[in-house]
């Protein structure tokens, strides 16, 4: 990641165009590709703020008149199209809801259909040429990867005539600069200019504007400052001031969408009577920069969170989920904005929103949908507050929950950080900096112990999303003149922003196998798989079976029996087995595949298959208070598609010693009926237990959200039989109903089995 100075962050990083109607860009004819006969005559731009060169809505010239297209139907293939007749390789994304802002003109494409491999959007199906019955709050926009197409010049040149540009907006602190610790929470407002940065007059500078201000810069909120001692300091300090007259409504992404008036070359005096604007931010709970502040932040009352985010692979993005009833569920992307994903960022700390995500680009949830057709203001302080529509099951699918991308504060974090050796920018042993007393230095980590949740908050520091791999070796990786181990015995929960947050050592270094081979390294991606156990399915399926001993050899010799059953009197007599099918789903962004390679896996003679996973899942009967009175354990026998949504094909099947693995869209089913598919709980007396299935209990598979493995039911055993009922996910339900789940109030729903 780019490195920012101590006081400058860029959260947008964006050059921001205050574009006038005729800008424009178009291909050469005489230097760039030859264009197919379907696009003679058109021309292709990108348009609207904020934005980078190679993101913006798409217009399209035909027949002398600019145009947009529709958002309906539209897909990452339609932008894979339009990035190419911009000149660029490809799309990396693509927007909806006019988020660059609604165009003028006629509306010349609808319903657009594109495979992706069109060499022109005009071999794409559509409603015709200017047949729409969208609006301009519908344009459709795209996100194309920085990387022109060899030989195409001039491609989205944009042509700002006499306009001038918002760059960059960052607080500068007044007094001790450089030297304060971040993020910088309060400062004097500037905004960069073509000619370099510039203070902004207070004169008629509001909270709404200094509201917009934070939210940019990742704060969810701004409080009074000091006007006093700044208007003091202001009078023996020499400013520069490009802006003046700023009029926001406070709902305002950017500054650059309020009103504003920039300063004329030849304007003499700038600002009379006034001074440089001053902001001071309130920073959310996770970057609180001070202990004062966040025993402040402590000290409030709090209720529990009615929303959350989850599936992104960075802070401050994710799949939005609200809570109702206390159960968790999505939201709906019908008619979702920057408004609504702003009030569900600042609710939880965050800035305002970069992005509002359609289209399950997080991922999909799974169980309720509860809202949808969201319509916030933007100056709301919940989700919950916003006018919304109640859903039925025939509204909205789990292929169109919402998601957002939020500001956050500059931390540096990303700065004491650093791989080196590995074969890209996303591998390599890991290195951190440390300081005083004396300078700052670089150094090496202890190997030991170091896994997928130690090598999940270094990617996540590094901003390169999730890991892939915690390596405990990195011999294979040249270390450079980097030797020196400086931080040793890291443990983390994985939901650290930084390794310095995890526990360890400190300075005193311990490491039981030295020297650099034995370094912690780490395989960094931006997605990663989330396996979900489907509940209901265990409730639905659990039965007890008394099997005879004769037909569990194979089942003792895979260790999937309760240890008394050593001392059994084989092969007479039998267990008392608790059996239920599971069936687990990756609802992920890529596919779950097995940690070791096929070479590594075991064959059991016994069973006739590979296991490519020592340990898959964890069975557990527990008591109300949590202790262990049965357990049993499933190697992945074989993890295979079983079936797949709709528009998914399946990728990997056991048979003839294949590729192992869940497919995103997929799910693997281990029926009831197989070997080890059960929990021994022939030592068990009757009473009220809690079931409780784990996946990937040991993280030996990199997943986006951990929380979500493991799966309890609450069940009451008479000695005979077995009641199940009110099986959930971990974090289905809101604190306060897996308190009263976990005290067990009696028997409920029952399923007798």
């Amino acid at each position: 990641m780019r490195p920012v100075s101590v006081w400058q962050w860029s959260p947008w990083g964006l050059l921001l165009c205050l574009l006038c109607s005729s800008c424009l860009g178009s291909p050469s004819p005489s230097t760039g590709p030859e264009k197919k006969a379907g696009s003679q005559g058109l021309r292709f731009r990108l348009a609207g703020f904020p934005r980078k060169p190679y993101e913006g809505r798409v217009e399209i010239q035909r027949a002398g008149e600019w145009g947009t297209i529709c958002d309906d139907d539209f897909t990452l293939q339609a932008a894979h199209v339009l990035c190419r007749e911009l000149g660029f390789t490809q799309a990396t994304g693509w927007t909806h809801s006019a988020k660059y802002g609604p165009g003028t003109g006629r509306i010349w494409l609808d319903n657009l259909s594109c495979s992706g491999t069109e060499q022109s959007v005009t071999e794409c199906a559509s409603r015709g040429w200017g047949n729409s019955d969208c609006t301009h709050d519908e344009d459709a926009g795209v996100i194309c990867k920085d990387q022109r197409l060899p030989g195409f010049s001039d491609s989205n040149v944009i042509e700002v005539e006499h306009h001038l540009q918002v760059e960059e907006v960052r607080i500068r602190p007044a007094v001790g600069w450089g030297r304060r610790p971040l993020p910088v929470t309060e400062g004097l407002v500037e905004v960069r200019l073509p000619d370099g940065w510039s203070q902004v007059c207070d004169k008629g500078w509001s909270a709404h504007n200094s509201h917009v201000v934070c939210g940019m810069l990742g704060f969810p909120s701004e409080k009074r400052v000091n006007a006093a001692f700044y208007r003091l300091l202001a009078q023996r300090q020499q400013h520069s001031f490009g802006l003046h007259g700023v009029a926001c409504v406070g709902t305002e992404a950017h500054l650059s969408l309020c009103s504003l008036e920039f300063y004329r070359a030849n304007d003499t005096a700038r600002c009379p009577g006034g001074g440089p604007a001053v902001v001071s931010c309130v920073p959310g709970p996770l970057y609180a920069a001070s202990s004062g502040q966040k025993k402040q932040q402590q000290s409030k009352p709090q209720g529990e969170a009615r929303v959350r985010l989850k599936g992104g692979a960075h802070p401050g993005e994710g799949r939005v989920e609200v809570l109702k009833a206390s159960t968790w569920g999505t939201v709906c992307d019908r008619k979702w904005d920057l408004h609504a994903a702003s009030v569900v960022c600042r609710e939880l700390g965050f800035g305002s929103a970069r992005e509002a995500l359609s289209g399950a680009r997080m991922g999909q949830g799974m169980g309720a949908i509860h809202l949808s057709e969201v319509r916030c203001s933007g100056q709301e302080l919940s989700l919950w507050k916003c006018p919304h529509k109640n859903i039925t099951a025939e509204d909205c699918s789990h292929s169109q929950d919402a998601g957002v991308r939020c500001n956050l504060p500059y931390t540096g974090a990303e700065t004491r950080i650093r791989l080196s050796g590995g074969r890209s920018q996303h591998e390599g042993r890991v290195e951190v900096q440390i300081g005083g007393p004396g300078p700052l230095r670089w150094g090496l980590i202890c190997g030991d112990d170091w896994g997928t949740l130690e090598a999940m908050v270094a990617c996540r520091q590094l901003g390169l999303g999730y890991a892939n791999h915690g390596l405990q070796e990195t011999w294979y990786w040249d270390s450079g003149n980097i030797t020196e181990v400086v931080m040793s015995g890291v443990r983390c929960t994985g939901t650290e922003l930084s390794l310095d947050q995890c526990a360890h050592h400190g300075t005193h270094i311990t490491c039981k196998r030295t020297g650099t081979r034995f370094t912690a390294g780490v395989i960094c991606s931006e997605t990663a798989s989330d396996l979900l156990l489907h509940s209901a399915l265990v409730q639905e399926t659990a039965y007890i079976e008394d099997r005879p001993l004769h037909m569990l050899y194979c089942a003792a010799e895979e260790n999937c029996l309760a240890s008394s059953a050593r001392s059994a009197n084989w092969p007479y007599g039998h267990r008392r087995l608790l059996r239920f099918s599971s069936q687990i789903h990756n609802l992920g962004r890529a596919d779950f595949r097995p940690k070791a390679g096929r070479h590594s896996w075991v064959w059991h003679e016994c069973h006739g298959h590979y296991h490519s996973m020592d340990i898959f899942t964890h069975y557990d009967i527990l008591t109300p208070n949590g202790t262990k009175v049965a357990e049993g354990h499933k190697a992945s026998f074989c993890l295979e598609d079983t079936e797949c949504q709709e528009d998914v094909s399946k990728r990997y099947e056991c048979a003839n010693f294949g590729e192992q693995g869940i497919t995103v869209g997929c799910w693997d089913l281990y029926r009831h009926d197989i070997d080890c598919q059960w929990i021994d709980i022939t030592d068990v007396k009757p009473g009220n237990y809690i079931l409780q299935v784990v996946i990937n209990p040991n993280f030996e598979v990199a997943e986006s959200d951990f929380t979500n493995n493991a799966m309890k039911c609450n069940c009451k055993y008479d000695g005979h039989r077995i009641w199940v009922h009110n099986c959930h996910i971990g974090d289905a339900f809101s604190e306060e109903a897996n308190r009263r789940f976990e005290r067990y109030p009696g028997q409920t729903s029952n399923q007798i089995i």
